[in-house]
């Protein structure tokens, strides 16, 4: 699979990736959150990697960022500074892209040719490679729904850019550990690896309703917590006809359902956590219990804050932080429940 004297340099390539993934969502979450979102109103593959360099150029962009609705409708009165600044991020948020594609392509190429990988690790690293290329189309089929009369990006396309960038993260994350632990360990019957699994399953179902939630602005909604206003189930929870488009289209809906994921999620962790914590079969086992309580309990204070105090950028910013570190330990905690090599007994 890996040539033994490649197996650092495999390691340190894909956690370059991971952590440029990671990078480039959040800085897409603050190209979103600043409104920055359509400022580059065409797509270059090539070209786009080259700024405006002068202020000809400058106002070239500027003119041709004003023929679209956006401008009209959210920034008429930005002058040719506030363009530069929203321009900064979506371009950034855009090379983090390329350079993601070039961190995983060029080391892939010399280790193919050098014949340091072999197998179905090889099939495994094209299909990183085939989400990624993907991720980079959703964002264009993204941006593409609100260069339009409405400039609104669609929050489904929003939420297709997403996952996918979650799901290229969290397969790549998964390879560094498929190396750093390689041995399996007999099952103990406790269905620790079942359990893990149906958290991941709702984690990115969680994070699909982040989107939603991101993409239609709900948060600046229902500024309470843990009521919906005065009541636990606010009246727009059910307001649309027919009544599944309430938490799929509605405000209010899409709120409700990522409350309640949330509300689940922590006290499914919890239930792990006392069920599992003195049976672990070792040490890794049992820490990545106890992170996942951890994380799991910040990330839920972390949305609350960040909807009571109406989104401010850096609430924002800590708790999609925090849905990579759920993830990131929830697939650890499933790996090493199946995997990591015996070491100690927690239970002494």
């Amino acid at each position: 699979m890996i040539e033994t004297n490649a197996r650092r340099f495999v390691l340190y390539w894909l956690g370059s990736g991971c952590f440029l993934i990671f990078i480039m969502v959040l800085v897409g979450g603050i190209t979103r959150l600043t409104g920055s979102g359509l400022s580059m109103v065409d797509w270059k593959l090539i070209m786009g990697t080259i700024p405006p360099l002068n202020e000809s150029e400058w106002l070239t962009a500027f003119e041709a960022y004003k023929q679209f609705p956006e401008y009209d409708v959210k920034h008429a009165g930005f002058d040719l500074s506030d363009f530069k600044l929203i321009f900064f991020w979506e371009y950034l948020h855009r090379m983090i892209g390329r350079l993601i594609g070039l961190v995983f392509i060029i080391p892939f190429i010399i280790l193919l040719i050098r014949k340091k990988i072999r197998g179905v690790f090889i099939w495994k690293l094209l299909l990183l490679f085939s989400l990624g290329g993907l991720q980079g189309f959703f964002g264009w089929y993204m941006v593409k729904s609100g260069l339009a009369e409405i400039p609104h990006v669609s929050h489904f396309r929003l939420a297709l850019h997403l996952i996918t960038a979650f799901v290229t993260f969290a397969l790549t994350w998964w390879l560094i550990l498929s190396i750093l632990f390689p041995e399996r360990v007999e099952g103990t019957g406790d269905n620790v690896g079942f359990h893990a699994t149906v958290l991941i399953v709702l984690t990115f179902i969680q994070i699909i309703y982040g989107a939603f939630v991101a993409g239609l602005k709900a948060g600046l909604f229902y500024n309470t917590y843990p009521k919906m206003g005065d009541k636990w189930i606010a009246e727009g929870v059910y307001a649309m006809e027919p009544f599944y488009r309430n938490f799929i289209e509605g405000v209010a809906g899409v709120q409700f359902v990522h409350r309640y994921i949330a509300i689940f999620l922590l006290l499914y962790i919890f239930y792990m956590l006392f069920r599992y914590m003195r049976k672990a079969v070792n040490l890794y086992l049992g820490n990545a219990l106890i992170y996942l309580a951890v994380v799991g309990l910040t990330q839920v204070l972390l949305g609350i804050f960040t909807l009571i105090y109406g989104v401010p950028l850096a609430l924002a910013v800590l708790h999609q932080i925090g849905a990579f570190l759920m993830l990131m330990v929830l697939i650890y905690l499933l790996r090493v429940s199946r995997y990591a090599p015996v070491k100690h007994s927690i239970s002494g």
